[in-house]
């Protein structure tokens, strides 16, 4: 009887333990009051578990090249489709009927009789694997409205291939992409939210200004991009419908795609609406969302586009790539085992990304920190009593446009923590993130440091929510050696410098005594427990690291000092007083209608 009952003391205590640390950690979650869109996203969405009801259907669109649309139905036509049962859909645009022409009878009759030939073709155009659909439009809509109103899936297992009239397939195409769907989005251990689709054309653009090329091993066969491919590009139903949903908010608003630093951008300002591409990248760009693409040797592809004169090209500029066959690629290219965690992920920059970084243990703490560190210094940024997810995102757009990627964020167990992860931002998951003495979270942030401190780095910890980097000189480690331990006058960062005497205060006398008290600033607690050890503790303000407070300063300033490298405020301070006075200096750097970035900014790759 007594055993039961110490065992029953035993589990209430660490009952009762467990129930106040996570009333401890739900006092800091972040505040979840700004949503980016009342869209449903990709995220929520659970991968398909049955190809039951897998379905293709190829929607080509076509206008008035006869020619054109002869040569990419034949291709589609030999393709291999197994026992498939695929759609073909032909989407035929009007002509425009150009009151303007000088010799308008003679221009209409022309136009008339181009669209009777091509209407005649398609007509007798044999398709035996499955039903064949004939749109002809009565007024012309353009390219931009022949790509958004081709397709509304009406399942999450219903894909569009989608086809311009200038393209040429493998007849391998099919195999293809049928291998790619099984395996990355019906094989659960590979399926991502982030994927939205696989292009078949051949990768050769980079439209982030400044970019680095669009180099590739000669191994890679599959790896991931940003950019949407028009040349053969399969869609999946989801994303596709996220995308519909939010062009038409900003459509009926009238908020235009622009994305500064995109070469896309300036398209559209010269184009307009004659293009859709700019409004897709800057759908893609606000959800950080992936296409499949395919990397074969001497210029070779899956699909071709002859480049023929029209929209995008004033006169034919010829096939942009090499047509695979049977004897080129080869039946090794069909057993798909490459798992999605193997492959590359790549932006707009074509700038290598590293998606679901999530340590939960010291041991794959120690691998990101190896990742991460530049010039052995690795920047912790807590989330602990988050202000918002537009301050985060804020000080992540500036983060990417000084060129700051030494970061990890510590913060707890939230969508929003995770959704940085999913994004490529390295995260610690505090709540379920496995330490020493695992009572604290003073514990885990004094181990974290010490981890750093082991491997050699030197370890800032700033508050995400107070602070805002000016340039990427901000985390320099400043040139006075005579401290191991600066921290700021406000308490918005901290530093511990690498070195072998650092180390032995931090381990032995700081780890050694967490535990005593739960304070909310994570770095008036560093500051509080040196103290109380004795380590002489320099002030980063007083060494030319000038911090600009700009809810003490003056209010109609507009200006930052020459040598400012950090800009902060009180954590009393409302979200639209921060946001304005940001504002005002330049350094707000969120798009108005969402929380995404307004600008990709490259940098190139050391």
């Amino acid at each position: 009887m007594a055993t039961k009952r110490n065992f029953l003391s035993l589990f209430l205590l660490l009952s009762l333990s467990s129930l106040l640390l996570f009333s401890f950690y739900r006092s800091y979650l972040p505040l979840s009051t700004l949503s980016h869109s009342s869209l449903p996203t990709s995220q929520t969405f659970n991968y398909p578990k049955s190809q039951q009801g897998f379905t293709v259907t190829i929607k080509l669109l076509t206008f008035d090249r006869v020619a054109s649309l002869s040569r990419c139905l034949r291709s589609l036509a030999r393709a291999d489709y197994g026992t498939d049962k695929v759609n073909l859909h032909i989407l035929i645009d009007h002509f425009r009927n150009e009151s303007g022409n000088l010799n308008r009878d003679s221009y209409l009759d022309s136009k008339l009789n181009e669209t009777r030939q091509i209407l005649n073709f398609v007509d007798g155009f044999e398709w035996r694997f499955g039903e064949k659909v004939v749109h002809y439009r009565t007024a012309n809509v353009g390219l931009q409205a022949q790509w958004l109103e081709a397709w509304w899936p009406i399942s999450d297992d219903e894909f569009a291939f989608v086809v311009e009239d200038d393209l040429e397939v493998s007849p391998l195409y099919y195999r293809f992409l049928r291998g790619l769907i099984s395996h990355y989005y019906y094989n659960a251990s590979n399926f991502s939210p982030s994927i939205y689709g696989i292009s078949l054309q051949r990768p050769r653009f980079v439209p982030g200004k400044h970019g680095n090329k669009l180099q590739l091993h000669k191994n890679v066969t599959l790896f991931l991009y940003q950019l949407v491919g028009t040349w053969g590009q399969l869609l999946f139903p989801k994303p596709w419908k996220e995308f519909r949903l939010w062009y038409d908010i900003h459509k009926a608003k009238s908020i235009k795609p622009y994305l500064d630093g995109m070469v896309t951008t300036g398209w559209y300002k010269k184009i307009g609406e004659r293009i859709w591409t700019p409004w897709f990248i800057k759908f893609i760009h606000s959800r950080n969302y992936f296409n499949i693409y395919t990397n074969f040797q001497h210029e070779r592809a899956l699909s071709v586009s002859h480049r023929d004169a029209g929209v995008n090209y004033g006169k034919t500029a010829g096939p942009d790539s090499y047509l695979l066959d049977e004897n080129t690629l080869g039946s090794k290219f069909f057993q798909f085992q490459q798992p999605l965690s193997e492959l590359k992920w790549y932006d707009f920059c074509f700038r290598e990304v590293y998606p679901n970084r999530i340590a939960k243990s010291l041991d794959e703490l120690g691998s990101i920190l190896l990742s991460v560190q530049k010039l052995d210094t690795v920047i912790f940024v807590s989330l602990f009593g988050s202000s918002g997810e537009a301050i985060i995102n804020n000080l992540l757009c500036q983060f990417e446009r000084v060129n700051i990627r030494n970061y990890v964020f510590i913060g707890p167990n939230s969508d929003f923590l995770y959704e940085l992860a999913r994004k490529g931002h390295p995260v610690i998951d505090a709540d379920r993130f496995h330490y020493t003495q695992n009572l604290k979270t003073d514990s885990m942030i004094f181990e974290i440091i010490s981890k750093s401190l082991e491997m050699g780095y030197n370890a800032w910890l700033v508050n995400g929510n107070l602070m805002l980097p000016i340039s990427s000189d901000t985390f320099l480690i400043p040139i006075d050696r005579s401290y191991d331990f600066y921290i700021g006058n406000s308490f918005e960062y901290f530093l511990v410098r690498s070195s072998s005497s650092a180390l032995k205060i931090w381990g032995e006398n700081l780890i050694k005594k967490v535990g005593k008290e739960n304070i909310g600033n994570l770095i008036h607690l560093v500051g509080r427990r040196l103290e109380m050890v004795g380590a002489k503790v320099g002030r980063i303000d007083e060494i030319g690291y000038y911090n600009m407070k700009i809810d003490v300063e003056n209010v109609n300033q507009t200006g930052i000092r020459n040598e400012t490298r950090m800009v902060s405020w009180s954590s009393e301070r409302v979200l639209d007083f921060v946001e304005k006075r940001l504002v005002e200096l330049g350094l707000w750097g969120l798009d108005s209608d969402s929380l995404s970035c307004k600008s990709v900014v490259c940098h190139k790759s050391s």
